[in-house]
């Protein structure tokens, strides 16, 4: 019979890179950036609220940009606003990441005939993520946050990719 001290005795190394636990840290602590514009944002209410649970992912509501690592663009975009978008998204600090939420975010949803709207918040910032929908369930919001999870675990942090 094993003792209890023996049970946690390993022979194993582990090894990792600096820029996999970098990573890994950043990946399950991203703070969003409380931005919403339309009716999404109530389906982003919900995901940060306790069905959903948002926060076990490591995520938190952040009302200042600068302290945001990800900015979710939750409804209908009019082109008088996209400039505040844009001053936005470049008053967050680096690394950060969008999350566009949304038909109206997308590609102006059903609105997209309208004079005032713009067609897709990607024309004027960078898009990571895309969630289709209107709106889109909790859990697609939950999907799209691990699939961004995976694409910040695969970056590399501290080396530079050679192009």
């Amino acid at each position: 019979m094993k003792t209890l001290h023996n049970s946690f005795k390993s022979d194993g190394v582990v090894v990792s890179t600096i820029d996999h636990l970098v990573n890994l840290a950043r990946a399950n602590s991203l703070w969003y950036l409380l931005f919403s514009t339309a009716c999404c944002g109530i389906e982003l209410m919900q995901t940060g609220g306790p069905r959903a649970d948002l926060e076990r992912f490591g995520s938190a509501p952040r009302a200042v940009p600068r302290q945001a690592d990800v900015m979710l663009v939750a409804g209908t975009i009019t082109l008088k606003m996209a400039s505040r978008v844009k001053t936005l998204y470049d008053q967050m600090a680096d690394p950060k990441y969008v999350i566009s939420m949304g038909s109206c975010a997308n590609s102006g949803g059903l609105f997209q005939s309208g004079y005032s709207v713009l067609h897709g918040v990607d024309r004027v910032i960078p898009v990571d993520v895309y969630l289709p929908g209107c709106p889109p369930r909790p859990e697609a919001l939950l999907s799209a946050l691990i699939d961004l999870q995976k694409k910040i675990k695969k970056e590399p942090y501290f080396r530079k990719k050679i192009s």
